[in-house]
């Protein structure tokens, strides 16, 4: 299994968006997704955040919110699960990313971009949702087979 993070930085109805086109062999190959990454030996989730959002952005997180898990399960690989946070606390001075492109995306618009689909569903939890939640997303490809919303 992997274990990864994933954070929306929040601004002004923006999201902070990475358009994910510079890294070979990418499952996220010309999607936009949030930061984040995979977790180094031993690290807590938090580590992980702070580390990979520092790494991809030169954005420092000085508050951030625990949102949900997300259960990603890609064709046959080994599942994948993703700490899901938000965070409209930040400091330093935004810098290129070697993944791809950032941009800071009106929240609006979300949809009109190359999302996965599960991706629409974990953004209308994010508008509708202060509590935690879990969110189960099967592919096969780019083909969204199943979503489940727990609890």
């Amino acid at each position: 299994m992997k274990l990864t993070t994933l954070c929306y930085l929040e601004r002004e109805g923006q999201y902070l968006m990475l358009h994910r086109v510079s890294k070979k062999n990418d499952v996220n190959k010309d999607k936009w997704i949030g930061v984040g990454g995979k977790f180094e030996r031993g690290e807590t989730p938090e580590e992980c955040l702070l580390r990979e959002v520092r790494e991809e952005t030169g954005l420092t997180l000085l508050g951030y919110r625990f949102r949900g898990l997300l259960t990603f399960l890609y064709n046959e690989d080994d599942p994948e699960y993703i700490f899901l946070y938000t965070s409209n606390q930040f400091e330093g001075e935004l810098r290129d990313c070697d993944e791809g492109v950032l941009e800071w995306v009106d929240q609006d618009r979300l949809e009109s971009l190359n999302l996965w689909e599960g991706d629409k569903i974990m953004f209308r939890l994010l508008r509708e949702r202060e509590d935690y939640f879990s969110l189960k997303l099967r592919y096969q490809g780019d083909t969204l087979l199943g979503a489940e919303v727990f609890p």
